[in-house]
């Protein structure tokens, strides 16, 4: 018997308090299970860009894949399918059959704290990048779970905000991606988001789960929502919310589902449905498993080098003056190059749910090195500081030594039931003075306390900081030093180590040991379910020597003395990261003072930018190359390597804009909102002029980099073009592309469709295809794009149909959505489709 026609027998056989349980999360990652009943788990784990299981957990390690920004640049399907292929495997090496991916919210605004973990502002590169990775995952056993389910564009009270939306710009900006995955790859599972829309929360949304993805797209997965974001127990269910994670739950407690089924706010029908849902998916990856087309490979992926050439296929050269670019060891052979600033740290991920345990780090200085071996000498100056709060303490810290109670490296961490004096239980060895308590319930309702006996390498005075989830103390020596009163003002950014920490000083003396012991309590309403009652903290510890050293002057000299310059810049997890939005649009820390004192004192200076967003870049006249590298994984290093030295041909194009100015964003002065009576409210005024469809309209001034820009070390020509096929939902435009350069490349070309005649109401333009294509020094290939009329459609919210008028449009076939090499026109007819 197949799995599908066991599923009504199975859920005869469950009573009623069976079929509720299966509603909501057994822990933290898995589901509810009834082997005697045949009904098996669901085991989650975070996915964006490696694969997370359990949770957070310090002693798993993964592989850490270029984040969807980057897949993104790299506009290549056939990469992003690879991708998914690659979590599944991984998924299966760690017990894992559902990903918690992948993230498809539109770039809406360059300060968003969760952008690199997103595609584009394009609805359609997201979509389409998206169902290659869904496809690459479902293919080989594993669940996909599009997220988050819809328009989660901000980090700024997003568990409450509520954000006004046109319909027109919910269904042509921020349902479209999730539109085109869904029905051109069948994700088996979505998840919903915090946030409202329009005044209703997601997780309760008819409109979005009932009528839109449900109703008229005709999907049929399971609907979970976001940890700790189901918002009401009968209007989620009604809604089509299946699963509440994560577990035990803290809405669909059993008490409280069978209270709202004895007032009859819901029927027991609905309850049957939910739980349909969920063993129709648990059955399916269980059917999978058992025919073996859900198990890791016979021999382990290659990661190493798929990472290295994704993350180099989606960096995008954006400046190369004079050819600066690339560094070969024949050009720079005997000669001296200056590494400044991030060169020793590397970036791979953004914070948050993206954050993993890497395999292995490959550092910009180890991969330069390794490339050029003796032909170059080095030198390096760190220029500015990375990290947004001060580094835990831990026992392998330069600042001194600590060991715990049992006289063993690191702290003693120890959980106190409420009001008790005497331990539940004691960790010995814990490797550093945080705590979180994100996929663990060891601190729900239980109090924490770490203590280490630091030893300091220094007699100086040293920068304290700290923050707990709950009411907090730090205590030296058993005098108090710091004192948290009640629970975290940000608890979004507080999880995700974001929250600002007040810094105090204190004088420690080299060789004497002290006690160092922080005490923190569960918090109480905190006005996040999954984190109600957890206790966690942070302490951050830095000797006032490192924390004020002048790092700018030293990397003014380095670079002075070198003929070249390479400065690394960027963000850290913490500075971009799930559960803050960005600080700024200037780069943290002076880094933009730095670029500029080393372009004073060097003619040759390139920057390699590692961040997932648009960034000021005051500098940008006086670079003479720039490469933007975002979050590419584990091998970040040897990627960025590749493409400095030309071993690979930079064929990244942008999937998002960037900006002169924050001001010139089309969200600027909508992001994140305005405080109406305690609440922020947003409004998406912009409507559908998100991205190139507003920078279109406006100076090209406004812009530093467009849409879908990227340089290459060779060049590309394109042929004759005809419109072939042509019908009233689809035709194909027809060229030929030529490698006219001396080194092997890839080449995007990308195809806009627009009106003859602009309208103040519609984009000048939408992408409507691309291909991406690599080619040897000479070569030509024909070129096919295929074109499907609904693609350049606009919503009629006055007939609630799909629409595209009848009259002129023109194409426009090229390198970016500004560099435009062919254009061509042509007359459709008038056509509608239902939402």
């Amino acid at each position: 018997m197949e799995y599908w026609e066991n599923i009504e027998a199975i859920l005869e056989s469950l009573n009623l308090e069976e079929k509720i349980t299966l509603l909501s999360g057994k822990t933290f990652s898995a589901t509810a299970s009834y082997p005697e009943k045949n009904v098996p788990s669901i085991k989650t784990a975070d996915g964006p860009n490696g694969v997370r299981a359990p949770a957070t957990s310090r002693d798993v390690y993964s592989a850490c894949f270029p984040a969807a920004c980057s897949l993104a640049a790299t506009f290549d399907i056939e990469l992003a399918r690879q991708f998914g292929q690659a979590l599944a495997d991984e998924a299966h090496r760690k017990d894992a059959n559902c990903i918690l991916g992948p993230t498809v919210c539109i770039h809406r605004h360059p300060l968003g704290g969760r952008n690199f973990e997103s595609f584009s502002e394009d609805p359609f590169l997201s979509g389409k990048m998206a169902a290659q990775v869904i496809q690459g995952l479902q293919e080989n056993g594993v669940a996909a779970t599009i997220k988050h389910f819809v328009a989660n564009e901000q980090e700024t009270c997003r568990t409450t905000v509520d954000e006004t939306i046109s319909e027109r710009a919910l269904r042509e900006i921020y349902l479209r991606p999730f539109e085109i995955a869904i029905k051109e790859s069948n994700p088996w599972a979505v998840m919903t988001d915090y946030n409202l829309v329009n005044g209703i929360h997601c997780d309760s949304n008819e409109f979005l789960l009932s009528d839109t993805l449900r109703g008229a797209w005709g999907w049929e997965g399971l609907i979970m929502s976001d940890w700790g974001g189901t918002n009401s127990v009968a209007n989620a269910l009604h809604a089509g919310l299946d699963l509440e994670m994560p577990g035990p739950p803290k809405v669909r407690k059993l008490s409280t589902v069978v209270q709202a089924l004895e007032k009859e706010e819901i029927p027991e029908e609905v309850i049957n449905e939910r739980a349909k849902a969920v063993l129709r998916l648990a059955l399916k990856l269980d059917s999978l498993k058992k025919h073996n087309l859900s198990r890791p490979s016979e021999e382990k992926m290659d990661y190493v080098k798929f990472i290295r050439k994704a993350g180099a296929c989606g960096m995008v050269l954006l400046k190369n003056e004079d050819d600066i670019l690339p560094l070969s060891k024949e050009k720079v052979r005997g000669k001296r190059i200056a590494l400044i600033g991030y060169a020793k740290d590397a970036l791979i991920h953004g914070g948050g749910s993206a954050s993993v345990n890497a395999y292995y780090k490959v550092t910009p200085e180890d991969g330069l090195k390794s490339a050029l071996g003796h032909d170059v000498e080095f030198t390096y100056a760190k220029g500015a500081h990375r990290e947004r709060l001060l580094p835990p303490l831990a026992n392998s810290s330069a600042t001194g030594k600590v060991v715990g109670a049992d006289g063993a490296p690191g702290f003693t961490l120890s959980f106190f039931e409420s009001g008790k004096n005497h331990p539940v239980f004691i960790k010995n060895g814990w490797p550093s003075s945080h705590y979180s308590p994100l996929g663990s319930n060891e601190s729900s309702e239980r109090s924490i306390e770490l203590v280490g006996h630091f030893t300091p390498e220094e007699t100086s005075d040293h920068y304290i900081s700290c923050s707990g989830f709950g009411p907090t103390q730090v205590y030296i020596d058993k005098s108090p030093i710091f004192s948290q009163d009640g629970n975290t003002q940000d608890p979004m950014g507080s999880l995700f180590n974001a929250v600002r920490e007040p810094e105090i000083r204190h004088h420690f003396i080299a060789g004497n040991t002290y006690e160092i012991c922080i005490r923190s309590e569960p918090p109480r309403n905190l006005g996040l379910a999954v984190l109600e009652g957890r206790s966690g903290v942070r302490l951050g510890f830095s000797p006032v020597s490192v924390h004020d050293a002048d790092l700018r002057g030293e990397a003014v000299r380095v670079a002075q003395e070198a003929d070249y310059a390479i400065v690394f810049t960027g963000h850290d997890s913490q500075w971009e990261t799930e559960g803050q939005d960005q600080a700024s649009f200037n780069l943290p820390h002076h880094q933009n003072e730095l670029v500029s004192a080393v372009t004073a004192v060097n003619k040759d200076v390139i920057v390699v930018n590692v961040t997932g967003v648009a960034i000021a870049m005051p500098w940008i006249d006086n670079v003479r190359g720039l490469i933007q590298a975002w979050f590419p994984g584990q091998e970040h290093g040897n990627a960025i390597a590749d493409i400095i030295t030309g071993k690979v041909s930079p064929e990244g194009h942008l999937p998002v804009s960037f900006p002169r100015n924050i001001e010139n964003a089309p969200a600027h002065g909508n992001f994140p909102g305005e405080y109406v009576d305690g609440e922020l409210k947003v409004k998406y005024a912009e409507g559908v002029f998100v991205g190139y469809r507003h920078y279109d309209r406006v100076p090209r001034e406004q812009l530093n980099f467009q849409f879908g820009h990227g340089l290459s070390y060779t060049n590309f020509a394109l042929g004759d073009v005809k419109i072939e096929n042509m019908t009233n939902e689809a035709f194909n435009i027809v060229t030929d592309v030529q490698n006219v350069g001396s080194m092997v490349g890839g080449v995007l070309i990308q195809l806009y469709i627009g009106r003859v005649q602009p309208s103040v109401e519609h984009p000048v333009k939408m992408l409507a295809a691309f291909k991406k294509i690599r080619l040897e020094p000479g070569q030509k290939r024909p070129v096919e794009l295929s074109v499907f009329t609904r693609d350049f459609a606009y919503f009629d919210e006055k007939h609630k149909k799909w629409m595209v008028e009848e009259g002129e449009y023109e194409f426009s076939l090229g390198l970016s959505s500004v560099n435009i090499l062919k254009a061509g026109q042509f007359y459709q007819t008038r056509m509608t489709w239902d939402p």
